[in-house]
C-alpha cells in the first residue's frame, strides 16, 4: 500500500492516550497542518493501586482504532525519559568520518548492558565546526532501551493491529515541538555567545520531564514530582478519597473553600519550583555560557490555577502556558473543545507527529531494526513475486527460442569442425605455455647470474665494517701512550653482534628515548648509506627475502633541533659491548659516557678520520663513513662507574713486588681503576662506495603511523 504524507503521533500516558493527525505544509515546511486528534482518558490513572494499567491502554487502544484509520499513515510512539538512557558527549577534534567509530567506542562505554540486549541510535547535534574535513565541539545524542522494553511498550499497539514506524523518548518528541514551534533565533557569530535557551517543562501524573535546548544543545531530566502530587497533598491534608481530591484539584477555584485547598497544596508549589530551581542551577554550572530566555508549561497539570505565576515568581523569569502552538494550523482541529481544553497535553503528540513527518530536527529512532527490515520484505513480497514470475517467463521464451534456433542449425557437420577447433586451441594453449615456462627459466638464469655478480662486490663490505669499526675506536699516538692505564684513549671491545631488520625503523623505534640521551643536543646524524646501487640489501636471515625499500631519509639538522626521524629499509644493526678506564676526577667531564660519546660514537657520526675501502670502484682508497652505510650510532645501555683492581703491566724483563690478587693472579701488581660498561648499537646498511645507487622507492612509514 502506497504511504500517505499523513502522520500520526500517540502519546500514551498514565492520565490519557493523546494522538494527533498531520502532515507538514505543503509548499511550507515550517508549518505543521493538523488533520485529526484523538483524547481518551482513562477511567483512573495508571498510577492508582486498584488499576489495571494493561486493560485500560488495551481498552482505550480499542477505542482509538475504532474512531481512526491508521492504513498508510506514518505512526510515530513515545516512552517515558526514565525507560531509556540520554547521553549528550562532547566529542574531540576528529575528523568526520570517524565519528561514526568513536560513538560505536562511546556506547560500548557509556551503555551498562550488552549491547545484544539494548536497542540504540545517535545523532550529531546542530553545535560544532567543520572545516577541512575536521571537526571542532561537536556534540553527539545517544539514546538507549533495553530490548525487553522496547518491545513490553510495542505489546499494546501490536495486539491493536497499529503498526509503529517511530519510536521516541518522550523528552526528546518535546525537544522536536518546542525547536519546531517555537525555534530560537540563529546564532549569527559563531564565537559569540550562542542564543538563549528555552525550558520546556511538561508536568506529568507522577513525574516532570525538563527539556533545555537552543537548537544547539539539548539537556533533559525527569523530575519525581507530577500532577498526583498535588492530588497526594490534598488527600492527606483534607482526609478525602483520591477520586475526590483528583475533582478537588481540577476545580479548586469553584471549591466551596479555595483557601484551604491552596494552603493543602502549598507544600507541593515550593517542592516543585525548588526542585525546577535545582535542576536549572545545574543545568547553567555546568555550561557557563547558556543562558535562560523563557519557560514553556506543559501538561493539564499545568492549567493548576496560581502554578505559572508562582513559579515565574520563585524563579524570576519568563514563565508561559501557550495558548496555542505558533507553527501548527487546522481550524477542524484548533478550534475543536476538546483540543482547546487540553492543548497542553498534546505537546508530546505534537513532537510525534512532527518527526514522523520529516520536519523533527532530532530523528533518532529506537525501533528494533529487525522489526524495520522485517517489514521492509513484507511489504516489497507482492514486488519481488512478481518480478520472479516476470523473470521466469521471460527466461522461458528466451529458452523457447534459442531451442528451436538451434534444432533448425544443428547439423552434424558442424561437430567435427567445433572439434578441430577445440584440438588446435589446446595445442594453441600447451605451446604458449612451455614459451612461458622458458622465459621464466631464462628470466632465472639472468637474475642468478646477477646475484653472483652482486656478490663478487659485498665479499669484503663486512671486512671493511669491522675495519672501519676498529678505525674508529679511539687510540693514543704510538710512542706517547701515558704509564697509567686510566690515562690512556683506549675503549675495550668485549664482543661484537649483528641482527638483521627487514625495516630499520623497527629498530630506531625501540631506542628513540636512547637515542635522544646519546644526542642530548645535538642534531640528527648524517643517514646511513641508501641501498645498494644494485638493488640488494644485505644478506638477509635464512628464509627472509630482503625488501628494496628507499635508503634512510636523515638529513643533519641545526643544533638543538630534535632528532631525525631514524632510518628506514632494510639493514643491519651492529652491537658492540666493551668498557674503558677513562673515568678519574681529573678526567670529568669526559668520562664514562661522555667519553664513548665523544670518541667512538662521534667518529661513527663521520666526524673523525675517513675510513679505507677494499672493494668497489673506490678500493683502495679512504671515504667518510657514512658512504659505508653506517650511521645512527645509540647508547642502548650504560652501567655505573665501579672500581675494578687491574692488574699492572710491567716492561719486559723487569721484575714486580708481589701482592695480594684474585686466585690465579697473586704476584702480579694490581692497580686500582675505575670501569664504565656499555652497549652501542649502530645501523648498517651495506653500500658499494662510489657506484651510483638506484631510483630510489618510496619510503616506508615509520612505525606507529
Amino acid at each position: 500500500m502506497a504511504r500517505s504524507p499523513f502522520t500520526w503521533g500517540i502519546d500514551i500516558g498514565k492520565c490519557g492516550l493523546k494522538a494527533l493527525r498531520g502532515r507538514l505544509a505543503p509548499g511550507d515546511p515550517r508549518r505543521f497542518v493538523a488533520e485529526g486528534f484523538d483524547y481518551i482518558e482513562y477511567p483512573m490513572l495508571l498510577s492508582q493501586p486498584e488499576a489495571d494499567a494493561t486493560e485500560l491502554v488495551r481498552a482505550a487502544l480499542e477505542e482509538f482504532t475504532k474512531r481512526n484509520d491508521l492504513r498508510g499513515d506514518r505512526v510515530a510512539l513515545s516512552v517515558p525519559g526514565q525507560l531509556g538512557l540520554s547521553k549528550f558527549i562532547k566529542l574531540p577534534p576528529i575528523e568526520a568520518k570517524k565519528i561514526p567509530d568513536i560513538v560505536k567506542y562511546e556506547a560500548r562505554q557509556q551503555i551498562p548492558f550488552p549491547m545484544d540486549q539494548v536497542v540504540w541510535d545517535w545523532q550529531r547535534l546542530a553545535g560544532g565546526m567543520e572545516e577541512g574535513g575536521f571537526v571542532l565541539d561537536a556534540e553527539v545524542a545517544l539514546f538507549a532501551m533495553k530490548r525487553e522494553q522496547v518491545y513490553k511498550a510495542l505489546a499494546p499497539l501490536d495486539a491493536a493491529g497499529v503498526a509503529i514506524d517511530v519510536l521516541q523518548l518522550t523528552p526528546i518528541a518535546l525537544a522536536n515541538m518546542v525547536l519546531f514551534d517555537q525555534p530560537p533565533p540563529p546564532q549569527t557569530d559563531e564565537l559569540g555567545p550562542p542564543p538563549a535557551s528555552t525550558v520546556v517543562v511538561s508536568i506529568g501524573v507522577d513525574t516532570t520531564d525538563i527539556v533545555i535546548t537552543n537548537g544547539l544543545r539539548i539537556w533533559q531530566r525527569s523530575m519525581p514530582i507530577g500532577g498526583s502530587s498535588f492530588t497526594k497533598a490534598l488527600v492527606k491534608d483534607l482526609k478525602l478519597t483520591f477520586a475526590k481530591a483528583e475533582h478537588l484539584k481540577r476545580n479548586a477555584v469553584r471549591a466551596e473553600d479555595p483557601k484551604a485547598v491552596f494552603k493543602a497544596m502549598r507544600p507541593v508549589f515550593n517542592e516543585f519550583t525548588a526542585e525546577l530551581q535545582r535542576s536549572l542551577n545545574y543545568f547553567t554550572g555546568a555550561d557557563r555560557t547558556a543562558t535562560i530566555g523563557k519557560v514553556l508549561l506543559l501538561g493539564n497539570a499545568a492549567r493548576l490555577r496560581g502554578l505559572s505565576d508562582f513559579v515565574a515568581q520563585q524563579l524570576k523569569l519568563e514563565v508561559q502556558r501557550p495558548e496555542k502552538f505558533d507553527a501548527l494550523e487546522g481550524d477542524a482541529v484548533l478550534t475543536a473543545p476538546a483540543f482547546k481544553e487540553n492543548r497542553l497535553a498534546f505537546g508530546t503528540a505534537y513532537g510525534l507527529a512532527l518527526q514522523a513527518a520529516g520536519g523533527g530536527q532530532m530523528h533518532t529512532n529506537l525501533m528494533p531494526r529487525e522489526i524495520i527490515r522485517d517489514r521492509i520484505i513484507e511489504e516489497k513480497r507482492p514486488w519481488a513475486v512478481g518480478g520472479l514470475v516476470g523473470l521466469l517467463a521471460a527466461g522461458l521464451v528466451s529458452f523457447t527460442g534459442l531451442f528451436f534456433a538451434w534444432k533448425t542449425y544443428a547439423d552434424p557437420g558442424y561437430a567435427g569442425a567445433f572439434a578441430a577447433a577445440e584440438a588446435a586451441q589446446r595445442r594453441s594453449q600447451a605451446e604458449s605455455s612451455a614459451v612461458d615456462e622458458a622465459k621464466a627459466k631464462r628470466q632465472a638464469a639472468i637474475d642468478q647470474q646477477g646475484s653472483l655478480k652482486r656478490v663478487h662486490e659485498r665479499r669484503f663490505q663486512t671486512l671493511d665494517m669491522l675495519r672501519a669499526v676498529e678505525s674508529l675506536l679511539p687510540q693514543d699516538d704510538v710512542g706517547d701512550v701515558p704509564e697509567n692505564p686510566a690515562d690512556r684513549q683506549e675503549i675495550h671491545v668485549e664482543s661484537i653482534d649483528c641482527q638483521y631488520f627487514p625495516n630499520l625503523a623497527v629498530w630506531f623505534a625501540g631506542v628513540k628515548k636512547q637515542w635522544h640521551d646519546t644526542h642530548p643536543v645535538s642534531a640528527a646524524p648524517p643517514a646511513a648509506a641508501a641501498v645498494p646501487a644494485d638493488g640488494e640489501a644485505a644478506p638477509a636471515e635464512p628464509g627472509v627475502e630482503p625488501s628494496a625499500d628507499a635508503p634512510a631519509e636523515g638529513q643533519p639538522a641545526a643544533e638543538g633541533q630534535p632528532a631525525a626521524e631514524g632510518p628506514t629499509g632494510p639493514g643491519w644493526v651492529i652491537q658492540i659491548m666493551g668498557h674503558h678506564y677513562h673515568n678519574e676526577d681529573r678526567h670529568k667531564p669526559d668520562e664514562g659516557e661522555q667519553f664513548v660519546r665523544s670518541t667512538l660514537v662521534k667518529n661513527l657520526l663521520g666526524e673523525g678520520d675517513k675510513v679505507l675501502v677494499s672493494a668497489g670502484p673506490m678500493a683502495g682508497q679512504r671515504v667518510p663513513v657514512a658512504e659505508l652505510g653506517i650511521g645512527y650510532p645509540v647508547i642502548v645501555e650504560s652501567s655505573p662507574i665501579r672500581p675494578e683492581q687491574v692488574p699492572r703491566m710491567q716492561p719486559t724483563g723487569t721484575t714486580a713486588a708481589a701482592t695480594a690478587g684474585p686466585p690465579g693472579q697473586q704476584g702480579v701488581p694490581m692497580v686500582e681503576l675505575s670501569r664504565y660498561n656499555f652497549t652501542l648499537q649502530f645501523a648498517w646498511q651495506p653500500v658499494v662506495p662510489g657506484k651510483t645507487p638506484p631510483p630510489a622507492p618510496a619510503p616506508v612509514a615509520p612505525v606507529g603511523e
